[in-house]
This record gives structure tokens, C-alpha cells and sequence, in this order.
């Protein structure tokens, strides 16, 4: 049978004349398109086969090598998540047929789901490398539609004072406030301190470290574990074998929960990520004079660039070059 349906969606089934099988979903509910797909998609892979005209790649074959070839990525969930809601609009379309009346529509999705720009910013750029890949790399296509990413109002480093930080601790559960005391004493993303095993800490040497497939940049971090931060797995000790930080015996996967809101609200804390300790983490140590070389090999960041956000909050250095004009004005009355 050419057409089956999962769910509410046709697949098409059907074996090429040099024997290879394809089978791969339409993309769509309506028998009657799923049968034009498929009927176009047959004629294709004939016209290929017999007559050697060049394949057309579909954009589900896109992202299957898309994601094989970046297995390798910390955050390719995320991209999988992308991709999941990508397909309701390209699932069922050959890379040629991507133009940029499409890009626009799903771009006009987004904003009716009220997504602010940078994220709208997030689907268009996995569009674009994807398509550049297929073009440049993978020699699947030969253009593609310009995709021109949005321009986004540039976002201040978000970062609680130590009074503030103290009062959202007072607010949460005990887990929670365990965890955000020691990311504000490590600067560790939220996975890997959700996840950080008693195997990765070595108490008596103080540090941990953190694997480099567990790392966004991919390389190993080793984590100085100051007083705050020993002091809390000091108080974790003898609560699961495994893993450091955890809630009814497992660990805690989200964070951002109905009591980390509710803490938020009874500190008058607004605008406040979870990721935003880290950012504090950092603007911390740059106002108590931690270098922002240092700063990188502390938080693991892969390029100096990505510390400069912080740099604004370093101005002890240069109190010696502002005085040289001290008293200019009154020396010349």
C-alpha cells in the first residue's frame, strides 16, 4: 500500500526501481494532498533513477543528517524541540520548494504566539544553517531563500545584589535553595548542577569538575569549590548516593517551578531567569576584582568575547587613569 496513515497523518511507502525503499511521512492529514506528495515524490526518484536527473532532498532528509552530524551539541534538544514544531510547515516539502513566502509565514506564527524577536530569531537561524548545509556542504541544492534574522534590543545582564539573593534563598524549598546557593557560589549552568554526582566532587582536594559531554562548550571544567559552596555539599552529604542535588530521590530536572515563581514574587524580584544566577555568579566576581580571563576559565565560556558582557561592572582598574585629570580645572584658576 503507497498511503498509510499515523495518527492523524498519511505516510507514503513505495520502492524506487533500483530497489531502494523510501518511506517518509506527507505531512499532512488530507489523503487527497498525501496522494499528490506522493504521486510527485514517485516521479521524481524516476526522473532521478532513469534519466539521472540530480535528487531532490526533502527537508525531513535535512534534518536527519542535520542532527546526526551535530550529535555532538549540548543543547541539541533544543534544536529537536525547534524541529518538531518546524515540521507542521516544512515536514512534508523538498528543500526547493522552501521560499521565502514560507519563512514569512512562519515567522507571522510566532509573533501570533507572542514570541519576542530573539526567539522568532532562534527557528529562523536552525532554518538558515540547515539550508546552508544542504547547499554548501551537502551539494543538495543550489539556492536557497535569504533569511534575514531580526533585530533584537540588546539585553542587560540581569543580576541580583547579595541582600536580594539572600531573600529569594529564604523564599524556596529547601532543594531549590540549596541549588541556587551553590550556582551562586560555582556560576554552573542549571543542568549540570541538576545533575552533578558525588562522583564528580572531590571533597577533600575541594573542586569538581564537570565532563566535557556535559559541557555546552565541550570541554572539561574544573570547579574550585569555595567556603558557600562546600558548606552546602557539606549539607547534601547522606542524602542520595548519586547525585548531590535532588528532590523525592531524583534529581531536579526543572527548576523553575510554581516555588520558584512564588519565591520571585515574595522578594519583589522581577525579570529573574534561572540563568540569571549565573550572570550574577559572574558580575559578582568582576565587582570583587576577578579578572575576566580568570572569569572565563571559571565559568567554562569558550571565547573571550562572551565575558565582555561583563566588563561594564570592572571599573576599580581604572580609577588610577581618572585621576590623572583630578584637579586640572582648579590648578589653572
Amino acid at each position: 500500500m503507497s498511503l498509510y496513515k499515523r495518527g492523524n497523518t498519511w505516510w507514503i511507502r513505495f520502492t524506487t526501481p533500483n530497489g531502494q525503499r523510501i518511506r517518509q511521512s506527507a505531512g499532512t492529514g488530507d489523503r487527497k494532498k498525501a496522494q499528490e506528495y506522493h504521486d510527485r515524490l514517485k516521479a521524481k526518484v524516476w526522473e532521478t533513477t532513469k534519466l539521472g536527473v540530480k535528487p531532490e532532498r526533502s527537508w525531513q532528509e535535512a534534518t536527519v543528517r542535520w542532527l546526526k552530524e551535530t550529535s555532538h551539541k549540548a543543547d541539541q534538544g533544543r534544536d529537536k524541540e525547534k524541529l518538531r514544531w518546524l515540521d507542521q510547515f516544512l515536514g512534508g516539502l523538498m528543500l526547493s520548494e522552501i521560499n521565502r513566502d514560507l519563512i514569512d509565514a512562519i515567522i507571522l506564527a510566532k509573533e501570533k504566539e507572542g514570541r519576542a524577536s530573539g526567539t522568532i530569531n532562534r527557528y529562523l537561524a536552525l532554518i538558515r544553517a540547515i539550508l546552508r548545509k544542504a547547499r554548501d556542504e551537502w551539494e543538495w541544492i543550489d539556492h536557497i531563500p535569504k533569511i534575514k534574522l531580526r533585530s533584537e534590543p540588546r539585553r542587560r545582564v540581569r543580576w541580583l545584589t547579595p541582600m536580594q539573593a539572600r531573600q529569594l534563598i529564604d523564599h524556596l524549598p529547601q532543594h531549590l535553595a540549596d541549588m541556587v546557593r551553590f550556582t551562586l557560589a560555582t556560576g554552573l549552568r542549571q543542568s549540570n548542577v541538576s545533575y552533578l554526582r558525588w562522583d564528580q566532587v572531590d571533597m577533600s582536594r575541594e573542586i569538581a569538575w564537570i565532563h566535557a559531554d556535559q559541557a555546552k562548550a565541550r570541554k572539561a571544567i574544573v570547579v574550585p569549590l569555595n567556603g558557600d559552596a562546600m558548606q552546602v555539599l557539606k549539607e547534601r552529604q547522606g542524602i542520595n548516593e548519586q547525585y548531590v542535588f535532588t528532590f523525592r530521590d531524583k534529581p531536579v530536572q526543572v527548576c523553575t517551578t510554581k516555588a520558584w515563581k512564588r519565591a520571585l514574587k515574595k522578594a519583589n524580584i522581577e525579570d529573574f531567569r534561572w540563568h540569571d544566577l549565573r550572570h550574577t555568579w559572574a558580575s559578582w566576581h568582576v565587582q570583587n576584582g576577578t579578572s575576566l580571563q580568570e572569569l572565563m576559565e571559571l565559568g567554562g565560556w569558550s571565547s573571550y568575547e562572551m565575558v565582555l558582557r561583563y566588563a561594564h561592572l570592572a571599573g576599580e582598574h581604572l580609577k588610577g587613569a581618572a585621576s590623572r585629570v583630578s584637579g586640572t580645572i582648579l590648578a589653572h584658576s
